[in-house]
C-alpha cells in the first residue's frame, strides 16, 4: 500500500456508495434468505477478524436496537455461540485473518444458514456460504481496506434493515447510502481547508486518541487502525464513556490528543476532564465546548450515516500525516 493508493482509494469511497446503492435498486444480495429461514431468526451471529471484527460490532448494536438477539464475535475466539437451524451466521471476510475466519466458519458448517460478505464470490470463505454478498469495492481491497470496510459496514446496515423490517424507524438504506455518499464526498471536496488545522490540532508527543460513543466506537477503532497501519502513528480508541474511567490516567501523564465522535451524553464530561488536564480534542459530527476544531458534515444526526462517514475524517488525516513523511 503507498500513499498514492491510499488516495486513490478515499477518492472512490463515494462513488463506491452510490454504486452499491444502484446494485441494491436492481438486486436484493439476502434474496434466498427467506428461504434458509422459517421466521426472524433466533439469534445472529457476527464473524470477523481486525476491521471484519469491528464491522461486527457495529452491525450487532444496530441489530440488537431493532430487537435482534446478535451477538458480534471475533473469528480468533475459542468459545463461540452455538449455531443451529435457527441461528444466522454472517462473516466479514476483510484482509488479513482469514484463516481464522475460515476456522470458525467450520464450526458452523451445515448447523444452518451462513452469510458470507467477501470481495470475491470465488474466495475460499465463499464457499461455506448459502448466501454471497460482494463487497462490491472495485478492487480497491487494498491493504488498509478503506473502501472494503465501508462496504461491509453499508452491507451489514442493508441486513440489519431487512432483519428488522418490522421495527419502527427502520430506514431504506439505499436512501442511507446515498446520503452517506453525499456527506464523504462533502468532506472530500473541503478536505484542503480543514484537514491541516485538524491535524496541526491534533498533532502531539504521544499519538492520537479516537473517542467515541459505543454506537460509533467501531468507526474509531478502524480509524486508529488506519492511522497504525499506513503513516505508522501511534492511534487507539476508547468509549467516550468508559473515557473517565480509563483514557483519563493517560491524559494525565501524555501530551494527550484526542479526535472525539460527537453523540454520547457523556462528551460534556470528557471535555470538562480533558480539559483540567490540559489536553486537546477535535469534536467530529457536532458542537462540544472546549473543542479545538468542530468539523460538521450534512447527515451527521443519521446514525447509519456516521457509521459510514465518520472513519473517512481519520483516513484523510492518515493521508495528510503519511504525505508529510514523503510517503
Amino acid at each position: 500500500m503507498t500513499v498514492e493508493q491510499l488516495a486513490a482509494d478515499l477518492s472512490a469511497k463515494a462513488a463506491a456508495l452510490h454504486g452499491l446503492a444502484d446494485h441494491l435498486s436492481r438486486h436484493d444480495p439476502y434474496a434466498a434468505l427467506p428461504s434458509l429461514l422459517d421466521d426472524e431468526p433466533a439469534a445472529v451471529v457476527l464473524l470477523g477478524v481486525g476491521a471484519g471484527y469491528y464491522a461486527c460490532q457495529a452491525a450487532g448494536l444496530r441489530m440488537r436496537r431493532f430487537g435482534l438477539g446478535a451477538f458480534a464475535e471475533s473469528a480468533t475466539s475459542a468459545h463461540l455461540p452455538p449455531g443451529g437451524p435457527d441461528t444466522l451466521v454472517v462473516a466479514v471476510a476483510l484482509g488479513s485473518g482469514r484463516r481464522e475466519l475460515r476456522e470458525s466458519l467450520e464450526r458452523y458448517a451445515h448447523s444452518g444458514p451462513v452469510v458470507v460478505l467477501t470481495d470475491s464470490p470465488e474466495s475460499p470463505e465463499a464457499r461455506y456460504a448459502d448466501v454471497v454478498a460482494p463487497l462490491m469495492a472495485d478492487g480497491s481491497a487494498r491493504e488498509l481496506e478503506v473502501v472494503a470496510y465501508q462496504q461491509a459496514v453499508a452491507l451489514l446496515l442493508v441486513l440489519a434493515a431487512r432483519l428488522g423490517a418490522a421495527a419502527p424507524g427502520v430506514a431504506d438504506p439505499s436512501a442511507t447510502l446515498r446520503r452517506a455518499a453525499n456527506s464523504v464526498t462533502d468532506l472530500w471536496e473541503r478536505a484542503p481547508s480543514w484537514v491541516p488545522g485538524v491535524a496541526e490540532a491534533l498533532r502531539g508527543r504521544s499519538g492520537t486518541a479516537l473517542v467515541a460513543p459505543a454506537e460509533l466506537l467501531a468507526s474509531a477503532r478502524f480509524g486508529a487502525l488506519t492511522l497504525r497501519r499506513g503513516p505508522v502513528l501511534v492511534a487507539h480508541a476508547c468509549e467516550t464513556g468508559e473515557w473517565s474511567h480509563v483514557d483519563r490516567y493517560l491524559a494525565a501523564v501524555q501530551d494527550y490528543r484526542a479526535l472525539l465522535f460527537t453523540g454520547s451524553r457523556f462528551d460534556g464530561r470528557f471535555a470538562e476532564h480533558l480539559a483540567a488536564l490540559r489536553g486537546v480534542f477535535v469534536a467530529v459530527g457536532g458542537e462540544v465546548p472546549g473543542a479545538a476544531v468542530s468539523l460538521r458534515y450534512p447527515g451527521e444526526n443519521d446514525p447509519d450515516v456516521r457509521l459510514l462517514v465518520d472513519p473517512l475524517v481519520a483516513e484523510l488525516l492518515a493521508l495528510h500525516w503519511w504525505r508529510e513523511r514523503g510517503g
